[in-house]
């Protein structure tokens, strides 16, 4: 039984981890670590300097840059120069304006940002910005986590130095206390006044979602879901409507769009494939508030527990992991008991491990709308009595240990997809 403090420590934990962000999370973060340089600088930098692990550059390549209509790391830095705020973290490109913009393009015709692979390094979320100016500089390092700063420094003054433990594999089952059945316990039984909070992904992301369908962004996966073409195939239905949602919502965000959307573990795909499935189908079966809550809370926790065990960053497609929440939280909307949010974790990663990710972009709206049917079919499957079982791969019969197996993939087995998924998405450039 979940003890009083412990609750208390899981809703921190869920606060923390779910929380809004504009614009794909990777850039952003790179964008914030400049911000919080630049601020340390105290002036405009003459010169910037980025060194990124492989997982960053490759997750910020190919996707939109809030309010610029640009593509890519350059205006994302040049941005955090100029009118980035560290203090509002996810956020921190929120002030964004069209003279900004100008502003930050001829800093990147200057040629006075520079890009690179930081060396010898394992953590594979890591930013290291170094700024300079009028013979003074400062740097700043984001390591572990899109917010998390280790290092700081100005005009050689180190004022924060958390990198001891930085190139050191954490041991994902020490950090994560929770299991399947804490994360089935907490969802359920939470009084539902400490868990009220998560209504806000559903109204932050369904808005994202219903913005989108106003414009055209991205590969417009959600408006192609909602055509006549769609209707003839699929009909109007539960199905083709969680899918027109959540990849809607992925299209503004991948596009740049200034969208706010709320994120889970730092990803807003992932916030938002976790919430909206759950969110349609709760509204199209008339669930009670109550139900609506405790089944997103479930969604939710499911994937921070997953990330936990994958890490931030990897080569696995996060969708994978957001998805598998929706499908728990679907499961319990359709009147599933442990059992069946257990059977449901199962199928879904018998089906999808092994989605790569090859960086952030337009065409993730596409994975996010393949992950969240099959967390569709996990469910029903589930609440039918059919699951995966241990004879099948990497399934066994503990879900946590499945979910173990899983991470094990992301972290260790698919190091050299990573390499070669970077590999070529630099050579085309």
């Amino acid at each position: 039984m979940i003890s009083p403090a412990e609750r208390q420590s899981i809703i921190s934990l869920i606060r923390s981890e779910v929380v809004p962000a504009i614009g794909c999370t990777e850039p952003i973060a790179v964008a914030l670590c400049t911000a919080r340089a630049t601020e340390l600088l105290g002036q405009e930098p003459e010169r910037i300097e980025v060194l990124l692990s492989a997982n960053i550059l490759k997750n910020a390549m190919g996707v939109g840059i809030p309010g610029t209509g640009m593509i890519g790391l350059p205006i994302a830095i040049a941005l955090g120069a100029l009118i980035g705020k560290s203090d509002l973290e996810l956020e921190v490109l929120r002030d964004v304006n069209p003279e900004a913009v100008e502003h930050g393009k001829q800093m990147i015709e200057e040629k006075r940002i520079s890009i690179g692979l930081k060396p010898d390094i394992t953590e594979k979320l890591y930013v290291e910005v170094v700024v300079s100016a009028a013979g003074h500089s400062a740097r700043a390092i984001i390591a572990g986590g899109h917010t998390t700063f280790v290092y700081l420094e100005h005009d050689a003054e180190v004022l924060l130095d958390n990198t001891a433990n930085l190139n050191k594999e954490a041991d994902a089952d020490a950090e994560c206390q929770l299991t399947l059945a804490k994360v089935w316990e907490f969802a359920t039984t939470t009084p539902l006044e400490e868990i009220r909070f998560m209504l806000e992904t559903r109204r932050v992301n369904k808005a994202a979602a219903e913005q989108s369908f106003t414009g055209k962004y991205g590969h417009s996966v959600g408006r192609t879901l909602h055509c006549e073409r769609q209707r003839a195939v699929m009909g109007d239905s539960i199905f083709s409507r969680i899918l027109s949602y959540t990849g809607a919502a992925c299209d503004a965000r991948m596009a740049g769009a200034c969208i706010p959307v709320m994120s889970n573990s730092g990803s807003g795909n992932q916030g938002i494939a976790a919430t909206l499935p759950v969110v349609i189908f709760a509204e199209e079966n008339f669930a009670s508030e109550e139900q609506t809550v405790r089944a997103l809370t479930l969604s939710h926790l499911t994937a921070i527990y997953m990330k936990q065990n994958l890490g931030r960053l990897s080569a696995l497609c996060g969708c994978v992991v957001a998805a598998t929440g929706s499908s728990c939280g679907i499961a319990y909307l359709m009147g599933g008991e442990y059992h069946h949010i257990a059977a449901t974790v199962k199928n879904m990663i018998a089906n999808l491990t092994g989605m790569i990710c090859d960086g952030a972009k337009p065409s993730c709206a596409m994975k996010l709308t393949s992950g969240v049917s099959t967390a569709i079919i996990s469910a029903i499957m589930a609440l039918e009595g059919h699951q995966a079982t241990s004879v099948e791969g990497i399934i066994d019969d503990d879900v946590d240990a499945t979910i173990r197996n899983f991470a094990r993939i992301g972290r260790h087995g698919m190091d050299q997809t990573d390499r070669i998924v970077l590999q070529i998405m630099t050579e085309k450039q």
